[in-house]
């Protein structure tokens, strides 16, 4: 069978295998690979992910909003996040919630991300 997401591997100790610990700068790099397809910056820098939870058992929980409810890109975007949550070592599941509250702004764009868009 063939499986896109790699297998999350651990050492070997004298006790058996250990499962990778997963990291939150894990997973915010792997949101990082996913862009808005109108702005041309990651999720991560315009602030979209809200929350990132990890459970000691691998999974991953992401809340995430977009820049305006009526964006195309509703529902690909959470598909992406959880695919890329999903190639982080140590992930075993991830869930992503698009939450409303509070809504998205422009202040919520790290420094980086302004920079880039000319929005100061």
């Amino acid at each position: 069978m063939n499986n896109p997401t790699p297998a999350a591997h651990g050492a070997w100790t004298p006790d058996g295998e250990t499962t990778p610990k997963v990291t939150e700068e894990a997973v915010i790099t792997a949101c990082a690979t996913v862009f808005d397809p109108e702005i041309p910056v990651n999720i991560y820098e315009l602030g979209l992910i809200y929350a990132i939870e990890i459970s000691d058992t691998g999974s991953v929980k992401v809340e995430m909003t977009l820049t305006a409810p009526g964006c195309p890109a509703a529902q690909e975007l959470p598909q992406q996040v959880r695919a890329a949550v999903l190639t982080v070592l140590g992930v075993g599941a991830c869930d992503v919630e698009t939450v409303w509250d509070p809504p998205w702004d422009q202040s919520r764009m790290s420094e980086e991300a302004r920079l880039q868009l000319n929005m100061f």
